[in-house]
């Protein structure tokens, strides 16, 4: 039975039937649920919720938690080749952090009565979704300063709204993730202006870096409104807070004058300061492109799934290595300390 941590107890996750999603009783709860939330209360996994708001849920933890375990491979392939060791034992800090917000993420979305097993299985057979900004190469390591600046970026201005969500093991899990994405930012900035204020060669360096990035994290974000059709539900019931693109004009704000102090361009020659609306203008992503990459065309799709694929099956004897630890101790054969030496 899966349990949770509620205001330090630890509680079962209920594994029970849909309740009926519709009729007088159905319309009465659902009222006291949407009062809940505007009153801005948080909703627990024990707690009633339509079947709607837990499928929508799982839908978008669950691909948030994708996202941090495949975004590990862009930046992890340059942790043999970083410039300097300084520079090589923050990239494996930040890559090893992701990860771990991966684990939060599968056990915020597990409370909700899905298995980690279902939402990997659905993964590695194309079934679920990830951002499609990891489906971008990182041929320099300027691409690595570029990430951790704009896309590190990106990523904390969704997940801070995101902090101020309804349901609250995500929410938690939120809050705890952008502490440790404000130092992902440093590293990113640090790097970025490093290249930014070095050698003509590092400056064009970074340039084409951020020529190649500016757009993937614009995409970060998810469709145009227009077009996104999760996000009239997500917002009637908190689970986001602001739009698609609030959002992507929220980051734009605060990026792009960023980097053009730096000296630097973005690829955008319809960007401009519109001082009577106090926002940046800039042109949409190429949607065509977005959409492509989502359904597995982009650039290193096939290799991100192939990665992700290898690494589950290489890693299936520690698996199976903790499962008989387990049943061991299920069953009385103490501690498993020595499971492994007779599989």
């Amino acid at each position: 039975m899966l349990t949770y941590r509620i205001h330090g107890q630890m509680v079962p996750v209920p594994e029970q039937a849909p309740p009926p999603q519709e009729g007088p009783e159905y319309e009465a709860r659902l009222a006291e649920f949407e009062a809940r939330i505007a009153r801005g209360e948080k909703i627990e996994p024990t707690d009633w919720m339509p079947e709607e708001y837990r499928r929508q849920l799982i839908r978008m933890i669950s691909q948030h938690a994708h996202s941090e375990v495949v975004g590990m491979l862009p930046e992890g392939r340059w942790i043999p080749h970083a410039p300097t060791l300084r520079r090589k034992l923050i990239l494996i800090a930040k890559v090893q952090d992701e990860g771990g917000h991966g684990q939060l993420l599968y056990r915020a979305a597990e409370t909700l009565g899905v298995t980690r097993e279902e939402m990997i299985e659905a993964l590695l057979a194309g079934k679920a979704k990830y951002s499609v900004v990891f489906n971008y190469p990182t041929p320099t390591w300027a691409d690595v300063a570029a990430i951790g600046l704009l896309i590190d970026g990106a990523a904390v201005v969704n997940q801070l709204m995101l902090a101020q969500g309804s349901y609250g093991p995500y929410a938690r899990a939120m809050k705890r993730i952008c502490y440790e994405e404000s130092f992902h930012i440093k590293q990113g900035y640090d790097a970025f202006v490093a290249l930014a204020t070095g050698t003509p060669a590092q400056r064009q360096m970074i340039q084409e870096a951020v020529n190649r990035w500016w757009y993937p994290a614009l995409m970060l974000f998810g469709p145009s409104d227009r077009d996104s059709v999760h996000t009239p539900t997500l917002l009637r019931w908190r689970i986001k807070t602001k739009t698609n693109d609030e959002l992507r004009q929220e980051f734009v704000d605060q990026y792009a004058p960023m980097v053009l102090r730096m000296g630097l361009t973005l690829p955008d020659p319809n960007l401009r300061y519109d001082p009577e609306t106090g926002h940046w203008r800039f042109s949409e992503p190429d949607w065509e492109e977005f959409w492509q990459v989502i359904k597995g065309n982009g650039p290193c799709n096939a290799e991100r799934m192939a990665a992700r694929r290898r690494a589950h099956e290489e890693g299936r004897w520690v698996r199976e290595a903790l499962a008989a630890k387990a049943a061991r101790q299920a069953n009385g054969g103490g501690d498993g300390r020595y499971a492994m030496a007779s599989l």
